[in-house]
């Protein structure tokens, strides 16, 4: 799961590359596909409970709630 991060922050990059346009396209998809693979499959791993305790550090929604004790 944590491999796939830099995966996703590295597409915002993707379109100042100096290369044509259909490549940057091919290489958004192959790079998408690849990271959500990764995270999908790492949350396999780690199983159910610790999955969605890490699903939702990265929901937004709960970003600024404050934690239940």
């Amino acid at each position: 799961m944590i491999v796939s991060v830099p995966l996703f922050l590295f597409l915002p990059t993707i379109p100042f590359l100096n290369i044509d346009n259909t490549d940057k396209v091919k290489i958004t998809t192959i790079v998408l596909i690849v990271a959500e693979v990764l995270f999908w499959s790492g949350g396999l791993l780690v199983g159910k409970e610790l999955f969605s305790k890490y699903k939702s550090y990265f929901n937004p929604r709960n970003w600024f709630q404050k934690k239940q004790e």
